[in-house]
């Protein structure tokens, strides 16, 4: 295909950015992380995201590579002005050089980032699903084809790599999931093999998720730092995505199972507990109403069962209901993905149906995030 052919750039991979889970070790030095990304179209360049958007110091990346995953290895340098060492500064995003990397559609791309000196591992989320999956190594195996089998090993926590740009052509375009932990895991995935499979061959899903996170509020702690950024300020950030052209949200079910009041847990009040009419009004404002400015359109999911949830209540269940009904019917919306519809019980809707509970009745299984991206209408692949 002719370069001429391409005319814009446009995300072919991306992943949130938020605070990793703060455990006893936080820092990492002469490390190496590796992520593989399957290109979806055909391009002549390709730039790169980087984030420390919830870092509170400066991260230097000593040397980055991409090259296709093959037998003919040829790692190309990833620069920054110029220079080989990319530095990321404290709550910043950074993009690299453009760089001539001719793309085919269906391959693999393998970027790789060496970490020399000591390093905080602050920014960066945890990802599942079938095409979610990187490695780590102590040392310097950036150039390298292989990592050393008794120095490395999975990972599905992503760090500082955000989102993937390719210069491709015209007709190719994003679609961006957005949401917690439900998102975090499986179906997106699942939804960009669909998409594949059943030829569309012009889309890239781009998942925007990051587990615990909710509409309206954040946690100001260490315990629950990793549940990450509230709405508002996520939502701006993590939609600025070349090529999108439309955003599926499925968010709130942790706003509503959280709170159960200081006595039970000191970070955790029923001050927090929102009306589904503060829930609505918080997509209006936080997620329509900007998506609309950017020009994109915004389809709803509903939110799934929780019962046997071990903060499930009644009630909640009521305010989870409510909140759907709204998603479902309310005109801002350029139409509604039903989650709920495609993995409840139909005897007993406040349940998962039959296989689709993970087995902490929050969480689908593997066989309902199939049926998630299975109820996403193809007309969502269409630019």
């Amino acid at each position: 295909m002719s370069d001429l052919s391409f005319t814009k750039w446009v995300a072919c991979w991306g992943n949130a950015t938020s605070i990793t889970d703060r455990k006893e070790a936080i820092y990492s030095k002469d490390l190496t992380l590796r992520y593989p990304i399957r290109v979806v179209f055909s391009g002549s360049k390709l730039r790169f995201h980087f984030s420390n958007l919830t870092g509170t110091e400066e991260v230097k990346i000593t040397r980055a590579f991409v090259t296709v995953k093959n037998e003919d290895y040829k790692p190309v340098k990833i620069t920054l002005n110029g220079n080989t060492e990319l530095s990321i500064p404290a709550g910043m995003e950074i993009t690299s050089d453009e760089i001539s990397f001719p793309v085919e559609a269906g391959q693999t791309i393998e970027v790789s980032m060496y970490f020399e000196g000591f390093t905080q591992m602050n920014a960066g989320t945890l990802v599942t699903g079938p095409l979610s999956k990187g490695q780590y190594a102590y040392g310097d195996f950036a150039e390298k084809k292989d990592f050393p089998n008794d120095l490395s090993r999975s990972t599905n926590w992503f760090y500082f790599l955000n989102t993937v740009d390719v210069f491709t052509e015209e007709k190719n375009h994003a679609l961006v999931c957005f949401g917690d932990s439900i998102t975090a895991q499986s179906w997106p995935d699942h939804l960009a093999q669909k998409a594949w499979v059943k030829g569309f061959r012009n889309v890239a899903i781009i998942r925007r998720a990051v587990c615990g996170t909710r509409i309206l509020r954040q946690y100001d702690c260490i315990t629950y730092a990793a549940y990450g950024l509230k709405g508002a300020t996520r939502f701006p950030i993590e939609m600025q995505v070349a090529g999108a052209s439309a955003v599926i949200i499925q968010h709130g079910i942790n706003d509503i199972i959280h709170p159960v009041g200081v006595e039970v847990n000191k970070f955790r009040p029923w001050s927090d507990l929102p009306t589904a009419q503060e829930l609505e009004k918080g997509v209006e404002e936080i997620y329509i109403s900007h998506a609309k400015k950017l020009g994109i359109k915004v389809w709803s999911g509903t939110l799934l069962p929780i019962f046997g949830w071990r903060t499930y209540a009644p009630f909640r269940n009521e305010l989870r209901n409510e909140f759907n009904d709204w998603l479902r019917t309310c005109p801002e919306f350029d139409g509604c993905v039903d989650f709920d519809k495609a993995v409840r019980n139909p005897d007993k809707p406040e349940a998962f149906a039959d296989g689709f509970d993970s087995g902490d009745h929050l969480h689908p299984s593997e066989e309902a995030y199939k049926a998630m991206a299975e109820a996403v209408p193809e007309e969502l692949f269409k630019a």
